[in-house]
C-alpha cells in the first residue's frame, strides 16, 4: 500500500512539475490567462483544474495501453499517419519554444533576485539540466520529488494569508465578455500539449493504471490550488504588478528576507522541472524519429534553446504562450472527444 502511495506521489509531482514552469512561478502567465479578467477568473481556474485531471489522466492511460514511447507515438494514434506529422511538428515548436522561455526565465531570476548576470543563471541550468537528464527519468522524478513539496508548502503559506486577509470575499464577479473562456481552454490546451513529453513515458512505464489515475487526480487539485492561490495574491496586487518580469517578487517582498529566499529556489525548481521534462521529451523523439544518441540530442536542444532564451523573458511569454495556447487546442480538442478501451 505505502509502495503504491509513493508511486502515486511521483507521478503527481512530476506532472506538477512539469506544467509549473517559469510563467507559472513568476506569475506572468497566470497574469495573462486568468488575473487580467478579474474575479471570473476563478471559474477558469476550476476549469483547467477539471481538464489537468480528466485530460492528463487520459494522457497517461492511453500511452500505457497503447505502449507508446514518446509523444510522437501517441499523437500517431491519436490522429493517424497522415496528421500526425503535423501535430507533432507543432508540438515539436511547443515544447522547443518553450524551453527556451524557461531558460530566459532562469536568467531573469538570477538577474532580478540574486543580481547576477542573466546568462550567468542560463548556463548554470544547462550544466543541471545534462546531469539530471543523464540519470533518465529517473532523474526527473527524483528532482521532481524534491522540488514539488516545496512549492506545495509556499503555496499552502500565501493561501493561509490570504485566509487571513479574506481574499476570496472581496474578489467580484463580472460577464463583460466571454474571453476568460477561450483563455480558459488555450491555457489548458498549452499545458497538457506541453505535458505529453513526460506524461506519455509516465504512462508507459507504470502498469496499474488506479496508480495513474490517483496521480492525476492528485496532481490536477494541486495545480487547481496553486493557480488559485496565485491568482488571488495577484489580483490583490494588480496595480503594482503589470509591468514586472516577475509579479509574484513585489508579493513576496512584502513578507520579508526568509519568505524572499524561499521564493528564490520555489521559483528555480518550478522552472528547473520545466525545462528537463521538455527536453526529456524532445530526446525521446530524436532518438525515436532521428535514431540519434540521446547526450547528443540533449546537447543539441539545450544549445538551441539558449539561442531562443536571448529574446527576453517578458517578450517571449507575451508573444508565444497565446500562440502555442492554440496549437495546444488542437491537441486538447482530440482528447475530449477519444474514447479509451475499456480494461
Amino acid at each position: 500500500m505505502f509502495r503504491n502511495w509513493k508511486e502515486v506521489l511521483q507521478i503527481a509531482a512530476t506532472y506538477v512539475g512539469t506544467v509549473v514552469g517559469a510563467g507559472f512561478a513568476s506569475g506572468q502567465e497566470i497574469l495573462r490567462f486568468f488575473t487580467i479578467h478579474g474575479g471570473i477568473g476563478l471559474i477558469a481556474i476550476l476549469i483547467n483544474t477539471f481538464l489537468f485531471i480528466w485530460i492528463g489522466g487520459k494522457v497517461m492511460r492511453i500511452s500505457r495501453e497503447q505502449g507508446c514511447y514518446s509523444y510522437q507515438e501517441l499523437n500517431t494514434h491519436l490522429f493517424g499517419k497522415k496528421l500526425s506529422w503535423i501535430v507533432n511538428g507543432l508540438t515539436l515548436i511547443v515544447l522547443f519554444g518553450t524551453t527556451g522561455v524557461m531558460l530566459s526565465g532562469t536568467g531573469s531570476v538570477f538577474n532580478e533576485q540574486l543580481g547576477l548576470p542573466n546568462q550567468l543563471g542560463i548556463l548554470f541550468t544547462i550544466i543541471l539540466c545534462m546531469v539530471t537528464l543523464f540519470r533518465g527519468l529517473s532523474g526527473i522524478l527524483w528532482v521532481n520529488s524534491l522540488v514539488v513539496p516545496t512549492m506545495l508548502l509556499f503555496s499552502g503559506i500565501l493561501g493561509i494569508h490570504l485566509f487571513q486577509d479574506r481574499a476570496l470575499a472581496n474578489i467580484s464577479f463580472s460577464f463583460e465578455s466571454w474571453n476568460w473562456l477561450y483563455s480558459a481552454f488555450l491555457y489548458g490546451g498549452f499545458n497538457l500539449a506541453m505535458a505529453q513529453a513526460v506524461l506519455v513515458p509516465l504512462g508507459k512505464d507504470m502498469e496499474n493504471k488506479q496508480i495513474l489515475n490517483k496521480g492525476a487526480l492528485l496532481g490536477g487539485l494541486t495545480l487547481g490550488f496553486m493557480l488559485l492561490v496565485s491568482h488571488l495574491s495577484l489580483q490583490q496586487n494588480l496595480d503594482s504588478i503589470r509591468e514586472l518580469d516577475i509579479p509574484m517578487a513585489y508579493i513576496i517582498g512584502q513578507f520579508g528576507k526568509p519568505m524572499f529566499f524561499l521564493f528564490t529556489f520555489v521559483v528555480f525548481g518550478e522552472i528547473f522541472t520545466t525545462i528537463i521534462g521538455n527536453v526529456f521529451g524532445l530526446v525521446r523523439q530524436a532518438h525515436s524519429l532521428l535514431k540519434m544518441k540521446e547526450p547528443l540530442a540533449a546537447i543539441l536542444i539545450l544549445l538551441g534553446s539558449f539561442i531562443v532564451s536571448q529574446w527576453g523573458f517578458q517578450s517571449l511569454v507575451a508573444v508565444l504562450y497565446p500562440a502555442f495556447g492554440a496549437i495546444g487546442l488542437i491537441f486538447l480538442l482530440r482528447l475530449m472527444v477519444y474514447r479509451e478501451e475499456k480494461s
